[in-house]
């Protein structure tokens, strides 16, 4: 008898962030996700875009608006081999932000490429 082969396709996930950090809790949501993903060693990238570029920005205090400051586990990130992450240029440019973020290996990418690059994933959850 003669076994199949079974190949073993690895999903990506793409998350994308397009809400201010601290109006809701999708921001928060969408890092315990990543999180998860990234524990049990599944590909996963973040994505911000629209007012999800206003997660990177440092320097902001969620104790001012008697919230949890959730931006500073995005250090935590590396430990979770979660390495793609990416931002709408154009996003930045519209709120007038520079691209220097709290966190590192951040590409800051034009409006096709993050659309491309958004799109190459099998699954994008958006928040």
């Amino acid at each position: 008898m003669v076994k199949p082969i079974v190949k073993s396709i690895v999903k990506s996930l793409a998350i994308l962030n397009s809400k201010a950090p601290y109006g809701s809790s999708a921001g928060k949501d969408a890092l315990d996700i990543a999180l998860v993903f990234g524990s049990f060693e599944q590909p996963v990238s973040l994505f911000f875009q629209g007012d999800g570029v206003w997660q990177l920005v440092q320097g902001q205090n969620g104790a001012m608006v008697s919230v949890k400051d959730y931006l500073k586990t995005f250090a935590a990130f590396e430990f979770y081999d979660i390495e793609e992450i990416y931002v709408c240029q154009a996003s930045l440019i519209e709120r007038n932000l520079a691209d220097t973020f709290h966190i590192e290996a951040v590409q800051v990418l034009g409006s096709e490429a993050f659309a491309a690059q958004l799109t190459s994933h099998h699954t994008i959850l958006r928040f």
